[in-house]
C-alpha cells in the first residue's frame, strides 16, 4: 500500500536530521532538539537503528543519582563524503564520515595538468589515499575550484593556467571514476559555507577570495546566492576605481603582480611585495590603489546585497590586513551603513576543501531525509523501517 509521508515519518526524519547534524547524543538531548516526545522519539531511533542509521555510541558519565544514558549516533557504515580544493597552486582533498568528522585530508601542490582525465585521475587518486581507513560506500563529491560554476557542473572564467577546465568535462570526467554523485562549486562558494558552519548567527554575508582570480560568494539568511547566468559573481568586471583597470587586475595576484611591475616594483611573485623591501613611494602607491579597488568591492556588494559582514580570503591575506584599516575609514565616510569587514582565518586549501566536504554533507543528507519521506510511496507499511537509500 502507497501513500504520502506520515506524522511519523516527518518525526523519524526529524530526527536523523538531529543527529546527522550533532551526534553523538543522548535520547534527552535528541527530545530537547527536536521538541518531540520521548515515545516518538525512542520510536523514531528504533526505526533508524533498524536501517542502520543510527548506533550506540558509548555511556555518558553518571553526574548523581540515576541511570547512565546511552549516546545516540551515526555509524561510519553508513558512508562517507569527501570536499576537495582544487586550486592553481594548491589540491587538498579531504574524506569525512556522514557526522562531518574528519577522516583525513590530503594537500599537495597542484600538478599542471594538460588534459581533464588525467586530472580527474589524480584528483580520484588523492580521494582513494584519504579514504583508506573510511567505512562504508562514497555517498558524495564536492570539488570546489577557482572559477565560477553553474549548476555545479559547467566552469566559468577560470585563469588562463586552467582554461582546460572551463566547461563541464571535469564534471563528466570524475563523476565517471566513481560510484557517487559529483558536483562542483565556486571556492569562494566553499570558504563562505565554511564560515557559516562555524558561525551558527550569521545570516546575510559576502565573501570575495583573492588569489588566482577575483571571485565572489554571498548568502542571505544562510542560503548561498546562485545567479541564473554565468555571469553572476563575476565582479572583476567592474571598474575598480584606479585608472582604467577593472577589479580583477587589482584585486587577483596575477593582476596585482602586474599592475605593481608597472609602478617600478621589481617583484618575482606577488609575496614579494609585503616579504622584501622596495622603494617606499612606489609600494605606497600600489598599497593605495589596491585600497581603493577593495574599497569599491565592498561598496558594490554593500549596497546591493546589505550583508552584515564581509569576509576576505586567499593569499593576498596579508596585504589586506596591512590596508584593512584605511579600507574601513574610507567605507565610514562614503557609506551610511558599513558592513564589518574582516579577514577570515582560514588554512590554505584545507579551508576550501573543508567548506566543500560540508556541501557534500548537505546534499546527503537531503537524500537520506527524502529517503525517509518517500518510503511511503514506495509502498512500505507504516510499522516497517525503510532504507535510507
Amino acid at each position: 500500500m502507497t501513500g504520502n509521508p506520515t506524522s511519523r515519518d516527518y518525526n523519524k526524519a526529524s530526527v536523523l536530521d538531529v543527529l546527522l547534524s550533532r551526534a553523538p547524543l543522548t535520547r534527552n538531548e535528541v527530545i530537547e532538539f527536536t521538541g518531540l516526545s520521548k515515545a516518538t522519539v525512542s520510536r523514531a531511533v528504533e526505526d533508524l537503528r533498524a536501517d542502520g542509521c543510527v548506533v550506540d555510541g558509548g555511556v555518558d558519565e553518571l553526574t548523581g543519582r540515576g541511570r547512565r544514558s546511552t549516546y545516540l549516533d551515526v555509524p561510519g557504515a553508513l558512508g562517507h563524503v569527501a570536499g576537495i580544493s582544487f586550486g592553481m597552486q594548491t589540491t587538498c582533498v579531504l574524506v569525512s564520515d556522514l557526522r562531518g568528522r574528519e577522516i583525513r585530508h590530503i594537500t599537495v601542490p597542484t600538478m599542471d595538468h594538460q588534459e581533464v582525465r588525467s586530472a580527474a585521475e589524480w584528483l580520484i587518486g588523492l580521494m582513494a589515499e584519504a579514504a583508506e581507513t573510511a567505512e562504508g560506500p562514497l555517498r558524495q563529491v564536492v570539488a570546489a575550484v577557482p572559477g565560477r560554476v553553474r549548476g555545479g557542473t559547467e566552469v566559468f572564467g577560470p585563469r588562463e593556467s586552467m582554461k582546460v577546465f572551463a566547461g563541464s568535462a571535469l564534471q563528466r570526467e570524475l563523476t565517471g571514476l566513481v560510484s557517487a554523485p559529483v558536483l562542483l562549486d565556486s571556492d569562494a562558494n566553499a570558504s563562505l559555507l565554511g564560515i557559516l558552519v562555524e558561525n551558527a548567527a550569521l545570516r546575510n554575508a559576502a565573501l570575495f577570495s583573492l588569489s588566482s582570480i577575483l571571485n565572489f560568494a554571498g548568502c542571505t539568511e544562510r542560503e548561498l546566492l546562485r545567479g541564473r547566468t554565468p555571469s553572476f559573481g563575476d565582479i572583476g568586471v567592474l571598474f575598480s576605481g584606479v585608472g582604467d583597470e577593472p577589479l580583477e587586475e587589482v584585486l587577483s595576484t596575477g593582476g596585482l603582480l602586474r599592475f605593481a611591475r608597472g609602478r617600478g616594483l621589481d617583484l618575482e611573485r606577488i609575496e614579494d611585495l609585503w616579504l622584501q623591501p622596495h622603494d617606499e613611494v612606489a609600494r605606497s602607491e600600489v598599497l593605495d590603489s589596491f585600497t581603493t579597488a577593495l574599497v569599491t568591492a565592498v561598496s558594490a556588494v554593500a549596497v546591493t546585497l546589505d550583508p552584515e559582514s564581509v569576509f576576505c580570503v586567499g593569499r593576498l591575506r596579508p596585504l589586506i590586513e596591512e590596508v584593512l584599516p584605511e579600507v574601513r575609514r574610507r567605507l565610514d565616510k562614503s557609506l551610511p551603513t558599513v558592513p564589518e569587514v574582516k579577514v577570515a582565518p582560514q588554512v590554505l586549501g584545507l579551508s576550501v576543501a573543508r567548506g566543500a566536504m560540508h556541501a557534500s554533507l548537505g546534499l546527503v543528507g537531503d537524500r537520506l531525509r527524502d529517503a525517509v519521506l518517500e518510503a511511503r510511496r514506495q509502498g512500505h507499511r507504516a510499522d516497517q523501517p525503510s532504507p535510507a537509500f
